[in-house]
């Protein structure tokens, strides 16, 4: 459902007060989710901004490549491709990074309480379900550093919820810590994959272990080969499996997950990793 015109009108109010203000802003879907990217870039074919390895602006007209878009220019964040897409946001997003911020994300009232027995305190902004502390200064973003804490500062984005309470205090070396520390990541859950019964009876051939652990193997070694493009190269492989093995019912997590710690080791992200796999999965319709 979309949302009612004042409250679309307030979105696009907030992300031109928050770009006067230094801070590069982008708009988010249904599902707190970045906008997909725009036909040139549909499906990663451009191979991402670049690769998105790098912090910088993303050079298409309109909300793509995710915390690449984020911006500060208010011609661009009202032109039309632009106010299409503050049509049918459903919240404001911000690149913490860009305006030199760092977010402490806590999930929960554990991740909480840890924050106040260990890091200095801060600017506090409440969450749906825990908070963002808010230091000055940028550092590189990291996923799970611990349970329920994720940061949020270079190539990255974090909702716009208010300015909260509190004084801003220098981002601290206990959460750069965290970064450089940081363990294994924890890889979200999968989604199980919704197939279409078999039809005719039999055993389905990609149940077969040397054909499956084959066909996995293979996918593993043309990711950790991929010398440029990565990102791409690593949704063209996901497309590949599922198009080989996804409407049989073979995969299963352990499967996806060894899929995912090679992309990982490739530089990509938990979260680039699901919207490829989850990309995959829409392109092919399984």
């Amino acid at each position: 459902m979309t949302q009612p015109t004042d409250v679309r009108g307030e979105h696009l109010r907030t992300a031109l007060s928050l770009a006067a203000c230094g801070v590069p802003v982008l708009p988010l879907r249904k599902g707190k989710v970045p906008f997909g990217n725009c036909r040139r870039c549909a499906d990663n074919t451009c191979g991402g901004r670049p690769n998105m390895r790098t912090p910088g602006p993303c050079a298409c007209p309109g909300p793509c490549h995710a915390w690449a878009a984020a911006t500060t220019d208010p011609e661009v964040i009202s032109c039309g491709p632009w106010q299409r897409a503050w049509l049918r946001a459903s919240t404001v997003a911000y690149h913490p990074g860009g305006a030199g911020l760092t977010v402490v994300d806590l999930d929960n009232a554990d991740a909480i309480a840890w924050a106040q027995a260990t890091l200095p305190t801060t600017q506090t902004v409440p969450t749906t379900r825990g908070e963002h502390w808010l230091y000055r200064g940028a550092m590189q973003s990291a996923n799970a550093v611990r349970p329920g804490v994720d940061i949020k500062s270079t190539m990255s984005y974090a909702r716009w919820l208010g300015f909260g309470t509190g004084t801003m205090t220098a981002l601290p070396d206990a959460v750069r810590a965290l970064a450089a520390s940081k363990p294994v990541p924890i890889r979200p859950a999968l989604p199980a994959i919704a197939v279409p019964a078999r039809t005719g009876g039999g055993e389905c051939r990609h149940r077969t272990p040397v054909f499956l652990e084959r066909g996995i193997a293979m996918a593993e070694q043309r990711i950790a080969e991929a010398t440029s493009g990565v990102h791409h190269a690593v949704y063209r492989v996901f497309l590949a499996v599922l198009s080989a093995h996804g409407r049989c019912g073979c995969l299963t997590d352990a499967h996806v997950a060894r899929l995912f710690s090679a992309a990982q080791a490739k530089g990509e992200s938990a979260r680039h990793c699901a919207e490829a796999w989850a990309n995959a999965r829409t392109t092919l319709g399984v």
